[in-house]
């Protein structure tokens, strides 16, 4: 599984892209940061960081893109670039038709440190070592970027394992149903219940009734 994780802001937007499966080892595909100037207009740097993540998304191919979701800070203004940032990764994925999974940054920080509250250089720490890196991921949303495409891989994958075996499940219980009633009113599935006793159903093709 390709995930790409995004952790959402206005003047830098990181973006790490981590290739991977539970219980395997994890490859890092790609890390960066999409950054808007502060003095530019407000929709201008909205319009950036939408191109970069969209060209992102076109030339790496990922199969789901994790992002961090954003919780109320008392900096209401940054609060607001952040989840205009976080909205519009989220509309990039949709319109590719790509799952999108909203992961806190407690559980990225319990994903790759065992500890939800790990500060920012015990996550960089472990994100290198989990990547086989030479050199830590810079700056730090770089490296949260990452820590959420593995939370994802090591979390995610197991949810849509468990979410498709579940569907098999219902559409097994179904077919298994609609067997069983075919059996007992003589029809085969799909035909719809027979018609009660005295009354005669139309021959669709005649037009005339058939007992």
């Amino acid at each position: 599984m390709r995930v790409m994780g995004v952790d959402p802001g206005l003047t830098r937007c990181g973006v790490g892209v981590v290739e991977g499966a539970p219980g395997k080892r994890l490859h890092l595909v790609h890390v960066s940061v999409v950054r808007t100037d502060p003095g530019e207009d407000h929709a201008l740097r909205l319009l950036g960081v939408e191109r970069g993540i969209e060209a992102l998304m076109d030339e790496l191919r990922p199969d789901a893109v994790a992002v961090e979701r954003v919780f109320s800070q008392h900096n209401v203004r940054t609060v607001m670039g952040t989840a205009q940032a976080a909205g519009i990764a989220m509309l990039a994925a949709a319109r590719r038709g790509l799952p999108v999974a909203l992961h806190t940054p407690s559980e990225a920080k319990a994903a790759v440190t065992g500890n939800g509250r790990a500060d920012k250089a015990q996550v960089t720490t472990m994100v290198t070592r989990l990547l086989n890196l030479e050199t830590a991921p810079r700056p730090a949303d770089a490296a949260d970027a990452l820590a959420l495409a593995i939370c994802h891989v090591w979390r995610g994958g197991a949810q849509q394992r468990l979410a498709r075996a579940q569907v098999a499940r219902i559409e097994q219980a179904a077919q298994a149903e609609r067997e069983r009633l075919a059996a007992r009113g003589g029809t085969a599935p799909g035909d719809g219940p027979p018609a009660p006793r005295g009354v005669r159903r139309k021959d669709p093709s005649t037009g005339g009734s058939i007992k």
